[in-house]
């Protein structure tokens, strides 16, 4: 009765000692199986955010593939004004789910889907130039009667009787690019250029080949490619799609847009308003600040473009020279505050 008494006492007191035994446990000891199981916590969750990106990815790659498909399709049997809008309007629905989707790609994944958003709108240009009819170049009315004026007041037997003018013939001031889609300026020096919004809704721009000029693009174009220029400030409102810039130098930029692609340009200020991500190829010199150009009218410019004004990512830039993550890359830098006080007018 007494062993029986014993071992139930044992028993009954399992708990007891088991309490004690724990309270002997080296305090270390708690804390190592409490770091443990927060490891183990992390690793499940890391796991489960892994499982999920790939899921998006995977639902991206095959929503952009398919998208992609529908506006190739359309831009090869585009035989009417009406594909194109159409095109473009999925076009547009593209850039919006890459825009959308940036968190979770992969940088590879993000640049190759910029390169083929790049490829479709410049396959979306040609195809409007191709529907439009080709114009014949014409100088203004005004600069007809200029011209002749010239002729009739020069002196017989000078050399611009003898058809030779008698000053150099006044520089373009817009280029016809044989296209009602397209418009810009090129070849110009010195100049004030302005468009206004009636003048470019929805057109392509491009401007190339300026130099020391001020451009004022007021409005909702397309797109707006700038190439060649030198020393100018180039002023656009909301831009639907992309911008981009090629082969200039000591430029001033004030642009909001959904993509923008600098490349092979220098010593460059950007007043970026972006809802991707920049991109910097084979550039030095770029600096980048905030959006703040306005005039009347932006607010309604900014609607119709479908641009999102609380999304701005102006100094999120990739740069695909520059492949080091944990060191900022020297070809671009965040301009800073003191400088971004710009009399725009």
């Amino acid at each position: 009765m007494e062993t029986a008494s014993c071992s139930a006492a044992v028993v009954g007191n399992g708990d007891t000692v088991s309490q004690r035994d724990r309270s002997l446990v080296p305090e270390r000891l708690q804390r190592r199986e409490q770091e443990r199981q927060l490891e183990v916590e992390r690793r499940k969750q890391k796991r489960q955010n892994q499982e999920v990106e790939e899921e998006n990815s995977d639902f991206f790659a095959a929503a952009f593939a398919r998208e992609r498909a529908a506006v190739e399709e359309l831009l090869e049997r585009g035989e009417s004004i009406e594909r194109l809008e159409e095109a473009a309007a999925r076009l547009q629905g593209l850039q919006k789910l890459l825009n959308d989707s940036v968190l979770f790609l992969a940088a590879y994944d993000v640049r190759q889907g910029q390169e083929a958003l790049a490829r479709l709108q410049a396959a979306l240009a040609d195809r409007r130039q191709q529907l439009q009819p080709k114009k014949r170049f014409a100088f203004k009315t005004r600069r007809k009667d200029a011209a002749s004026a010239t002729k009739v007041d020069a002196v017989p037997g000078t050399p611009s009787a003898e058809g030779i003018p008698a000053s150099p013939p006044p520089l373009k001031e817009e280029e016809d690019f044989g296209s009602s889609w397209l418009c810009g300026f090129s070849n110009l020096k010195s100049q004030v250029l302005e468009k206004k919004a009636e003048e470019l809704h929805q057109r392509d721009v491009l401007l190339t080949e300026l130099s020391n000029c001020t451009i004022r693009l007021y409005g909702n174009p397309n797109t707006l490619r700038l190439t060649k220029a030198r020393s100018c400030t180039v002023l656009c409102g909301p831009v639907t799609t992309s911008v981009f810039l090629d082969d200039c130098s000591e430029c001033v930029l004030a642009v909001a847009c959904q993509q923008l692609r600098v490349h092979t340009t220098r010593d460059t200020r950007i007043f970026l308003q972006v809802t991707s991500r920049a991109i910097v190829e084979d550039c030095s010199g770029i600096q980048f600040a905030p959006y703040t150009w306005s005039y009347p009218g932006i607010d309604k410019d900014f609607e119709g473009s479908g641009l999102d004004r609380s999304k701005n990512n102006w100094n999120d830039v990739d740069d695909f020279n520059w492949l080091a993550r944990d060191v900022p890359s020297p070809n671009w830098s965040i301009l800073p505050e003191e400088e971004r006080m710009v009399q725009w007018d």
